[in-house]
């Protein structure tokens, strides 16, 4: 338990922020997984746009410091990396 009155704000403020970043991780994780889903069937304009979406969410998320900014451009270079397998050969 808190000792301090500012300890105890520290605290309350630290529960808001768990939440707030668990929901967007959540979000993260779930985007991801539409995405390889859609790479898993072969539709390559569906992976496109859950691609973008996935992207999106990424940059987000590392902008508000939800995620390293670092982690945001792994994920999305591997996940860029499926993408481009999944085009067919021009």
């Amino acid at each position: 338990m808190a000792r301090t009155r500012s300890a105890a704000k520290q605290a309350r403020a630290s529960v808001r922020r768990r939440t707030h970043n668990k929901a967007i991780k959540s979000r993260l994780q779930t985007l991801e997984k539409k995405f390889l889903d859609v790479v898993g069937a072969k539709k390559a304009d569906e992976a496109a746009a859950a691609y973008r979406l996935v992207t999106s969410a990424l940059d987000k998320a590392a902008k508000s410091l939800v995620i390293h900014r670092n982690v945001a451009d792994r994920k999305k270079s591997r996940l860029a990396a499926r993408l481009k397998a999944l085009q067919p050969a021009a």
